[in-house]
C-alpha cells in the first residue's frame, strides 16, 4: 500500500518538477532588465535551477500524503507541511537567499506556517462550498 503512495509521490514530482526552473529562468530573466550589472556564476545558476526543481518535485509530490485516507488529518497535514517547510527552508539556505540566522529563520518559518494556513485553510473553504453548491443541486 505504502509502494503506491512512494510511486504517486515519484510520479507527480516528476511531472510537475519542471516548472520551477521555468519559473527560476524568468525570474533571472526579470532581474537582469531590473538589477544593472546583473551576473551569475554559472554554480549559482545550476544550484539555483536544480533547487527550485526540488522544490516543485516535492511540492506536487506532497500532494499524496492529503490522499492517504487511513492516516489521521493531522499527521497528513504534519508530514505535508514538514516535507515543504524543509525542502524550501534547506534550498533557501544553500542558495544564500535567506541569510543562517536564528532569527531570519524565525521568521521565515512564521511566514511559511501563516502562508501555508491561509492556503489550507482557503482550499477548505472553496472545498465545502463547492460540496454545499453540488449538494443542493443534486436534492433539486
Amino acid at each position: 500500500m505504502m509502494n503506491q503512495y512512494l510511486k504517486n509521490f515519484l510520479h507527480r514530482g516528476l511531472i510537475f518538477g519542471g516548472f520551477g526552473p521555468i519559473i527560476t529562468g524568468i525570474i533571472y530573466w526579470i532581474l537582469s532588465y531590473s538589477i544593472p550589472d546583473f551576473s551569475l556564476t554559472g554554480g549559482q545558476v545550476c544550484l539555483a535551477v536544480v533547487s527550485v526543481y526540488l522544490i516543485a518535485f516535492v511540492q506536487a509530490g506532497a500532494s499524496v500524503f492529503n490522499q492517504i485516507d487511513h492516516w489521521p488529518l493531522a499527521k497528513s497535514l504534519f508530514f505535508h507541511f514538514f516535507s515543504l517547510y524543509a525542502v524550501y527552508v534547506l534550498a533557501y539556505l544553500m542558495n544564500r537567499w535567506i541569510p543562517f540566522h536564528t532569527s531570519v529563520l524565525l521568521i521565515f518559518t512564521a511566514v511559511f506556517a501563516v502562508t501555508y494556513a491561509v492556503i489550507y485553510l482557503t482550499v477548505v473553504i472553496i472545498i465545502r462550498l463547492t460540496e454545499q453548491r453540488l449538494n443542493k443541486k443534486l436534492q433539486k
